[in-house]
């Protein structure tokens, strides 16, 4: 649909050129993602067997290089609703690590913090709609469901006819020994 060949670059354009601008000067990131990463490294710590690497201009890196990467796959139409996840689960820390509001004093400063963080909201929302968008196909579950159905109603048919055939057989037998 054309709808969503010009909607899916659009959705994708901020992923990308933020992204691109992050791996061209990732130390502008590392001071706002500093928290976050350290909350997320220190949670998993304690969850998970292995250690998460804490070097935060790593972490930058990586979440802009899958910025660049789904975003440009997104806006291609390539593995949409996959590359759409992503982003959505990118953008929430980096919403969470860039736009910290409620830490600025300042009126305008937090007015400018609050317009980005809303509009990174409304790109998660964006993209949250793409990423359950079947395109009008069905959707995998309800193929799914549909399939076990189909089956289960087939192995229903076929055992009805099994039955009558050994039925049958059944009596053949009862008349030959009858004889």
């Amino acid at each position: 649909m054309l709808v969503r060949r010009i909607a899916r670059p659009l959705l994708a354009a901020p992923f990308v050129y933020g992204g691109i601008s992050t791996l061209r000067k990732p130390q502008d990131r590392v001071p706002g993602a500093r928290p976050v990463v350290e909350k997320i490294a220190d949670a998993a710590d304690k969850q998970l067997p292995v250690q998460l690497p804490k070097d935060v201009e790593q972490w930058v890196k990586a979440d802009a290089a899958v910025k660049v990467v789904a975003g440009a796959l997104f806006g291609l139409g390539r593995f949409p609703r996959l590359t759409a996840l992503v982003l959505a689960t990118s953008i929430v820390p980096t919403t969470l690590a860039g736009h910290r509001f409620w830490e600025h004093t300042d009126p305008t400063e937090r007015f400018g913090q609050i317009s980005n963080f809303l509009k990174n909201t409304g790109l998660l929302g964006g993209l949250l709609l793409a990423a359950v968008d079947t395109e009008g196909k069905p959707s995998v579950g309800y193929r799914a469901r549909r399939a076990a159905r189909k089956a289960a109603d087939s192995t229903e048919k076929s055992f009805e006819r099994a039955q009558k055939r050994a039925a049958k057989a059944q009596k053949k037998a009862a008349k030959r020994v009858g004889r």
